[in-house]
């Protein structure tokens, strides 16, 4: 809503600023959020991450109006519009599912409370999963008498090939171009001619949906690895072909009528291809291939370098497309999702039906 309304008043770099600075904070919470998951828990965590969002539903706006009126009353009547004036309720709803989730089984056995986590196995994966599952994390659990490792352990030789791994999916998949359809389908799509913007944004929220709809049905069929190359390919052969048409639509006048329905159909099946495998997948592999002893951090310096790259294209993105031109910026997009189906290959291991044994040593630093 706040692109929207700024993107009829400001230029891109300052669009980029708004969009960025609001990401700013978001890097800093993937830094702490390890600790905080170590020492309370992954649910509980959620919980307590919950609870101001929850009151801010309710009082959020009269802060605001406290401190200024005239942003106030703004806000209201941009909320009155939206089409997302509903979303507080969608925080509330998320902070009661919390309170009757399942703990992760992984935790509660480290803590001693086999009783819990055979319950919540059962919970979760099923009666007939329970004794394969319970191996696993016994296995798993041996090697975490270790003491906890610290940052700088993660850049050690015995623990730089996965973490590496971790940080490049989240690079490659912020950098493949996702953010310039998100953030500013809208400033796109009316560069393109498009009279609605509103629908062919929500035509590509409609398009990610499905996509990550059929991802989840995929992704145990096909494993994780497979569905990464697949997904960054197709996002290079779609971004690099849909928008050397829509390039070519800009400069030669007989495709001037079809530039519009280019830039749809392009921007549709590219956030199609990303949401079968570039956009979910780096965040489930996650905690398939860490340990527990680095886990926590991991993911933090993971998602930290997923924050970094989204506050650096929400910042620049529209800067470097006034200076290069958008054909030239999506298909810089397209070069760096060919190099991902090459990094893919060559480092990412396949998790699906392997033992956190198996992974932790295909990606040792034997390999």
């Amino acid at each position: 809503m706040l692109v929207l309304l700024a993107s009829e008043i400001l230029f891109g770099y300052h669009l980029g600023l708004i969009v960025s600075t609001s990401l700013a904070h978001a890097t800093v919470g993937s830094f702490t959020g390890g600790a905080l998951a170590d020492k309370f828990g992954r649910t509980r965590t959620f919980e307590l991450d919950a609870i101001p969002i929850a009151i801010g539903v309710f009082l959020w706006w009269q802060t605001m109006f406290g401190i200024t009126v005239v942003p106030a009353i703004l806000l209201a009547l941009g909320m009155a519009i939206s089409p997302d004036r509903k979303s507080p309720l969608a925080f509330s709803g998320f902070t009661t599912i919390l309170w009757f989730s399942e703990k992760i089984p992984c935790i509660i056995l480290q803590q001693g409370k086999s009783t819990e986590a055979e319950k919540a196995i059962k919970t979760i994966y099923g009666k007939e999963r329970f004794a394969a599952i319970m191996h696993d994390l016994t296995t798993a659990s041996k090697g975490s008498s270790e003491p906890e490792a610290g940052w700088f352990d993660l850049f050690s030789s015995r623990y730089w090939k996965v973490v590496s791994v971790g940080a490049a999916l989240f690079l490659f998949q912020q950098f493949a171009g996702i953010n310039d359809v998100v953030f500013y389908s809208t400033y796109v799509f009316r560069s393109a001619g498009i009279a609605s913007a509103i629908a062919a944004s929500a035509l590509v929220g409609a398009s990610n949906v499905f996509g990550t709809a059929v991802a989840s049905s995929l992704m145990d069929k096909q494993g994780r690895k497979s569905l990464l190359i697949k997904s960054f390919n197709g996002c290079y052969d779609i971004k690099a072909a849909s928008m050397l048409l829509l390039s070519l639509s800009f400069t030669w006048k007989v495709l001037v009528p079809y530039s519009s329905m280019l830039a749809v159909i392009g921007t549709v099946l590219y956030v199609l291809s990303f949401s079968l495998g570039a956009g979910p997948v780096p965040a489930l592999l996650l905690p398939e291939i860490f340990s527990s002893r680095i886990r926590a951090k991991a993911v933090s310096l993971s998602l930290g370098t997923h924050w970094i790259s989204n506050f650096a294209i929400g910042l620049y993105f529209l800067s470097v497309v006034n200076k290069f031109g958008i054909s030239s910026v999506n298909l810089g997009f397209s070069a760096v999702c060919a190099l991902a189906v090459l990094y893919i290959a060559g480092n990412v291991v396949e998790t699906k039906g392997r033992s956190l044994e198996e992974i932790e040593h295909a990606l040792g630093p034997s390999t």
